[in-house]
């Protein structure tokens, strides 16, 4: 059953309620492909963050954002961002190509659903249980960016620079956000 409450590729994710964002993507297919982005931690690393993970379940595993890796210097890391990050996370669902869902603490819970279109694949984000504005301002502008640096990857284009991209993003999420 699919969770997509926004059409792909709109200009920005959509705060379904004060504590949900998502963002839907139509990316390059097949499923398997974009399954591979999602849970490869060296395709993820070039998108998002790497570290492994155990397909299945009630497992934890770690993510490593290298946060000078996905953008065009070192020098765009805003201030407050360490070079690298990380978060111990919980596999609440992996079911190949289709969802994977996990627990990120403090921060909430992520699903990813994966709808083939053709030779295309719908990529739906939802990121539930943002505890605070700030934090839906910052993930909003975050996951918008990580999905715009996958998209370029998996077409074989030049990726925004991530962290510009980011800032950039900030106060059209902030003027989004619930509250």
């Amino acid at each position: 059953m699919s969770t997509r409450t926004q059409e792909p590729d709109a200009p920005f994710g959509r705060y379904v309620e004060p504590t949900t964002l998502t963002i839907v993507r139509r990316l390059p297919g097949p499923a398997e492909r974009v399954w591979r982005h999602l849970t490869d931690p060296t395709l993820r690393r070039q998108w998002l963050a790497d570290g492994a993970m155990t397909p299945e379940a009630g497992t934890s595993f770690e993510l490593v954002w290298r946060n000078d890796t996905l953008s065009a210097t070192p020098a765009e890391r805003p201030e407050g961002f360490g070079p690298e990050s990380r978060a111990t996370c919980r596999l609440v669902e992996f079911d190949a190509p289709r969802r994977l869902r996990f627990e990120w603490p403090g921060v909430g819970d992520v699903a990813f659903e994966l709808e083939p279109k053709g030779e295309d694949v719908l990529l739906t984000v939802v990121h539930r249980r943002l505890p605070d504005r700030d934090t839906a301002v910052g993930v909003g502008a975050g996951w918008h960016a990580h999905l715009a640096v996958l998209a370029a990857r998996m077409r074989g284009t030049t990726p925004p620079s991530f962290w510009a991209h980011w800032r950039a993003l900030r106060e059209d999420y902030a003027d989004r956000a619930p509250g």
